[in-house]
């Protein structure tokens, strides 16, 4: 959890539930896990700490296609900048460097002027398994 929040067995909860699940996936999806493990956890304390999680950069968020919050834990990436392919089918996700993406995005704030400026580059399309499908 974050400093300005109490580690919490429900925090540690929603982490391990987002850890395990691989790729990215949405609030909803979090909570139905955890419920169907048992647990008693409230789905806006699953966005709470959710939202927690990507404060401290463990965990990516993007948005999907339709405009769907999703999340991902992304352990030892969180603490470098990094982008993601995305399967549109399955979920399937690869942490990716953009080089010339983040040249790309220096040069255009340079030339107007801008500092600590950060961006947000996720690619999607259909893996190899579900195109083989």
């Amino acid at each position: 959890m974050t400093p300005r929040q109490r580690a919490t067995k429900q925090g540690a909860a929603v982490r391990d539930a987002l850890a395990t699940a691989g790729g990215f996936r949405s609030a909803q999806d979090v909570y139905a896990v955890l419920r169907a493990a048992g647990g008693s956890v409230g789905l806006s304390t699953v966005y709470r700490h959710l939202q927690s999680l990507v404060e401290d950069g463990v965990v990516d968020v993007i948005h999907t296609p339709d405009g769907e919050a999703t999340y991902r834990f992304c352990g030892d990436a969180g603490d470098r900048h990094h982008h993601h392919l995305v399967c549109r089918r399955c979920g399937r996700t690869e942490q990716i460097e953009g080089r010339a993406v983040e040249r790309w995005a220096g040069e255009v704030a340079r030339e107007h002027g801008y500092a600590e400026v950060d961006h947000t580059v996720e690619l999607f399309g259909v893996c190899p398994a579900c195109r083989a499908a």
